[in-house]
């Protein structure tokens, strides 16, 4: 994985509407992802992400987003609608050990508005030092991204997140606190997420680990995200490749197929299971 080259920078906004449904708000304390996620298409789609530098290999620290924040939320008699946070970022990236802003943040809301309803979505472990400040709030959840439990697998598409084990190992922590915790699994991945056993072993774990949803979210075919993992199967990950070029050929007879594979799990499991 490249380098990444991280700056510091400041913002204007930080409560921002979006249309991502079931919520009004967003919060991105960061610009840009560490991760380097091979599937991601961040990049096609954020006309920002030209400012910076290549994704993935850059990230914006917003130093003055908690002070922002807490502007906004001062002017807010009440706030109403849920906000997810991290939604274009993740907002417990490596970079967030060194700035804290995620923190800063949440502490904020529950100083200002405890009883706001909050989500947050993202693929590290690092969310569990942040345990105290979670407690606080009283309507808030966090969800884990987790495309499978291969840890080696998950280290050539998500190089620079959480493995797996680290990520089921949070969830299970935050739990067992007592907090409400969900799953993402997405994208689902042909040829890795289905594979012999995995889908499964993944659902099992997410169970055992109390989760309480799963959600799923099948592979967005955007050229430069295809390109990129069709690269790394043909170096890394060869038994995935043919997987995945016949999802690509008929994506809605796949899906069909998968349907089915998941109806069954849903029962076995208590899980409402659908991409």
């Amino acid at each position: 994985m490249s380098k990444v080259i991280i700056n510091p920078t400041s913002c204007k906004t930080a409560l921002n509407k979006t249309g991502i449904p079931g919520y009004r708000y967003c919060l991105n304390p960061y610009t840009g992802c560490s991760h380097g996620c091979l599937y991601c298409y961040a990049d096609t789609v954020l006309r920002f992400a030209s400012r910076f530098g290549r994704w993935g290999e850059f990230v914006a620290a917003k130093v003055n987003f908690p002070e922002v924040l807490r502007r906004e939320l001062k002017r807010k008699r009440s706030l109403t609608g849920r906000i997810l946070l991290g939604t274009v970022t993740d907002a417990y990236q490596p970079a967030e050990e060194k700035f804290r802003l995620t923190r800063a943040s949440l502490e904020v809301l529950a100083e200002e508005q405890p009883d706001v309803e909050i989500d947050l979505l993202t693929k590290s472990g690092l969310v569990v030092r942040d345990l105290d400040v979670l407690k606080k709030l009283k309507y808030c959840s966090i969800g884990f991204t987790i495309t499978t439990l291969e840890d080696r697998v998950a280290a050539v598409l998500e190089p620079g997140a959480s493995p797996p084990a680290v990520r089921l190992r949070a969830a299970r922590r935050l739990a067992g606190e007592g907090l409400y915790v969900w799953a993402f699994i997405a994208p689902f991945i042909p040829g890795v997420s289905d594979a012999p056993g995995v889908l499964e072993g993944l659902i099992s774990g997410l169970k055992e680990a109390g989760v309480k949803e799963v959600y799923l979210d099948s592979l967005n075919p955007y050229p430069a995200s295809i390109s990129r993992l069709k690269a790394a199967c043909r170096g890394r990950l060869p038994r995935v490749l043919a997987s995945l070029e016949r999802y690509l050929a008929d994506p809605r007879g796949y899906l069909k197929t998968l349907s089915g594979k998941l109806a069954a799990l849903s029962q076995k499991y208590d899980y409402n299971l659908r991409i």
